[in-house]
């Protein structure tokens, strides 16, 4: 809870968010927070990169996510290098975050946690590719994920996540050529051959809820790494809907593994997401911050 001498927190609104629904309400879910006990300064987003500046000059104090999953990945992106905590209420349309987190959905009991939630150290994700530094604190990836991250942003959700986001993969795994991949982790360790996705995960969730990590952890200083080989529409089509349970991992064209540093490169560039935005493509080098990012999450 914040003390009366600590700096008042800091609402950082994505109106876009939610299929836009979040900036139509933020008059009343301010309204809200304010009866739960919950004020302090607001930020709403103007243009892309908004809420990362402000969260980097925000000081140490409590930032209030107010979006979904690619709010929360600005802001972590201004908030990596600073001490502040951050809270989330979540109103977006994917939600993995919070699901790893067990950040509650409802708008009251996400105040409350935000008020006196315990505070949680968890790792975050750097990765850099074409000279650029981003992080993230949920999944990143390289190969067909990227595309489809990418026809996903582009399209209308008002289906919610879940639906955008399996309707963009259907269309994106029907035209799409399996590449030779090259993936170096910790130690010298290769893995090398036709692939169809790497996955780099320190949450649980993706995609508007496959479980494409199941045994990932937030804090212990390693990735879960999910390799993806050489599969066919027949994989698709008989695995598809195993993503949303995790059992999708016992395919024998699927391995995991564990490792603190993961490089990716790649016969043609391959698109690479980072929590479900687009940043570029492959080669590309993930690195895991141990305990770098302060949250609030339930008691």
């Amino acid at each position: 809870m914040t003390r009366p001498s600590e700096p008042p927190p800091l609402f950082l609104v994505n109106p876009a968010s939610g299929n836009s629904a979040t900036g139509k309400r933020w008059p009343e879910l301010r309204r809200r927070a304010a009866e739960l006990g919950l004020t302090g300064d607001e930020v709403l987003s103007e243009y892309p990169g908004h809420l990362a500046e402000a969260a980097r000059d925000a000081g140490d104090r409590l930032l209030v996510v107010v979006g979904g999953d690619g709010t929360m990945n600005e802001v972590v992106n201004g908030a990596a290098a600073t001490n502040a905590e951050i809270a989330i209420l979540p109103n977006g349309t994917g939600q993995d975050f919070g699901r790893t987190h067990a950040i509650p959905t409802g708008f009251d009991d996400a105040v409350r946690v935000a008020l006196d939630g315990e505070t949680r150290a968890i790792d975050i994700g750097r990765v850099v590719l074409g000279g650029e530094t981003r992080y993230f604190a949920n999944v990143g990836s390289a190969g067909m994920s990227g595309s489809v991250a990418r026809r996903a942003n582009s399209m209308s959700k008002r289906l919610g996540g879940r639906a955008t986001f399996f309707y963009a993969l259907t269309r994106e795994f029907l035209a799409w050529k399996n590449t030779e991949v090259t993936v170096r982790l910790e130690g010298g360790e290769e893995r090398r051959g036709a692939m169809h996705d790497v996955i780099v995960a320190i949450g649980r969730w993706h995609g508007g809820g496959m479980h494409l990590a199941p045994d990932a952890s937030h804090d212990d200083g390693l990735f879960d790494v999910v390799l993806i080989g050489d599969v066919n529409k027949l994989d698709f089509l008989t695995t598809a809907p195993r993503l949303y349970t995790g059992k999708y991992l016992s395919h024998p064209k699927v391995d995991h593994t564990r490792s603190a540093t993961v490089e990716i490169e790649a016969g043609e560039p391959l698109p690479v997401e980072v929590d479900g935005e687009p940043i570029g493509t492959t080669p590309a080098r993930f690195e895991v911050e141990p305990a770098a990012l302060r949250i609030r999450v339930p008691r």
